[in-house]
């Protein structure tokens, strides 16, 4: 029985470990920078998997009105976070030095939360994690699914709702 508990442990180390290096775990209070992206103290974060509209985006509504969906965005993840401690779990850093992670508050996962209400779609670029959050925010039309957006990676390269 002891043999299979050191198993164990020993497992669970190993899959805290990647290719990577080993897990950081990042923790504070969190200035929420747009809707995939958080600092907390001197460490940026991008959100694992999934990928938001950007602040300066917009989108249509049902009545085909435009609305800053990439601040509501944000706005959605600082009402949510509410001055709570963030804590984050992060394997790798990206191109930009940011920390790669998976981040939570109270237990809820901050990334799937977002996908799960329309506020970021998957990014199946980087991660399938978040497929089926986003399918399920797609047929309730909550968020941004709630009228027409571009997805934010081509938004970023310049493609834009025609007026």
């Amino acid at each position: 029985m002891k043999r299979l508990f050191l198993l164990t442990i020993f497992i669970d180390t190993l899959t805290m470990t990647s290719s990577f290096g080993q897990t950081q775990i990042i923790e504070g209070r969190t200035r929420v920078i747009d809707g995939d992206t958080l600092k907390i103290e001197k460490s940026r974060i991008r959100l694992h998997g999934i990928d938001a509209p950007e602040n300066k985006q917009l989108c249509k509504d049902k009545k085909s009105s435009h609305w800053l969906c990439g601040q509501a965005a944000t706005k959605a993840l600082r009402k949510k976070i509410n001055n709570r401690v963030v804590e984050c779990l992060s394997e790798k850093k990206d191109r930009y030095k940011r920390y790669i992670a998976i981040c939570s508050v109270d237990g809820v996962n901050l990334n799937r939360w977002l996908v799960l209400n329309g506020w970021a779609i998957a990014y199946r670029k980087y991660s399938k994690d978040y497929i089926e959050a986003e399918i399920a925010a797609k047929s309730i039309e909550t968020g941004i699914w709630a009228g027409e957006f571009i997805l934010p990676w081509e938004w970023r390269r310049g493609k834009r709702l025609k007026q």
